[in-house]
């Protein structure tokens, strides 16, 4: 018998009325938005609550795809920019986080404290802070017209530069958790240490590399602060920047049902990678949690 037999008919009845409770309140936001995005009437600002809107109709969603805000880019070229720029940092810092991980965490070497001290000062610095130094240094790099900081080049750098400490610390404290017997008796068979790190480590630290990079990628996917500092060309924008205009530089004049298909089609493609991701993802976030 199974402990929610043991409880009494009442307490279940109560326990199940919260639960639901809980779920109206974490769902109804969403059903809002949705509701929202459906509407065919272009309010300028939401005054009543119709979660089945009048006419509901796609056309909202139509209008943003062809061009979301006065800027002549359209949706596709924004998520091109968001996706180039998002899973380039994603992908590049836990590919070289997971090598400077597994150093930190097996070898010693002269520096070593010194540095993981470093990257523990990058980490307790807030993201806002490094943005004038990296204006700075980024915008001395030009070749003939191109200019790095004014680039999704030079923002992908920034956004590195803020990702790789967070992802080498959070995969050294995984992969410290990895018996060393297991590398040790690789080798006593006769493995190479690129052997070892690719079929034995790299296997093993998928959970970890499965949280680090949906960290990574929700954090750039929602990244707003480089990009509008860095950035002047609108073929350059991400989706964060044009959600945003519809909402500062055009506020009043986007009617919220665009606002609200923008702000659902900018958070389905986290949605999906999380879905993706999400057995390896469970499996990481409980990495440590038991010996």
């Amino acid at each position: 018998m199974n402990s929610s037999q043991k409880l009494p008919l009442r307490k279940q009845l109560v326990l199940q009325a919260i639960l639901l409770f809980i779920t109206f309140i974490v769902l109804f936001p969403i059903m809002w938005i949705v509701s929202l995005s459906l509407d065919p009437r272009g309010i300028s600002r939401p005054t009543e609550l119709n979660l089945i809107p009048p006419g509901a109709s796609l056309q909202a969603y139509k209008d943003v795809m062809a061009q979301p805000t006065a800027n002549p880019v359209s949706f596709a070229q924004l998520a091109l920019n968001s996706l180039f720029l998002t899973g380039g940092v994603s992908l590049f810092s836990v590919g070289v986080a997971i090598t400077a991980a597994y150093t930190f965490s097996r070898k010693k070497f002269p520096g070593r404290k010194f540095l993981m001290l470093g990257i523990i000062t990058v980490l307790m610095l807030p993201a806002i802070a490094t943005i004038a130094p990296l204006f700075v240094t980024l915008n001395q790099i030009r070749i003939g017209d191109f200019n790095l900081r004014n680039s999704l080049w030079g923002v992908g750098l920034a956004m590195v530069a803020a990702a790789l400490p967070f992802a080498i610390w959070n995969l050294k404290g995984y992969l410290d958790t990895i018996p060393k017997d297991l590398e040790e008796a690789a080798i006593i068979d006769g493995a190479s240490p690129n052997q070892v790190f690719f079929r034995i480590i790299l296997p093993l630290a998928v959970p970890a590399l499965a949280v680090t990079f949906f960290i990574a990628f929700l954090g750039g996917w929602t990244e707003f602060a480089l990009s509008w500092q860095f950035l002047t060309d609108p073929q350059d924008f991400t989706l964060s920047m044009a959600l945003w205009n519809m909402t500062g530089q055009y506020a009043g004049s986007v009617p919220w049902s665009h606002f609200a298909a923008m702000s659902i089609m900018v958070a389905l493609p986290v949605a999906v990678i999380y879905l993706a991701l999400q057995k390896y993802i469970v499996g990481g976030l409980t990495i440590g949690s038991v010996k």
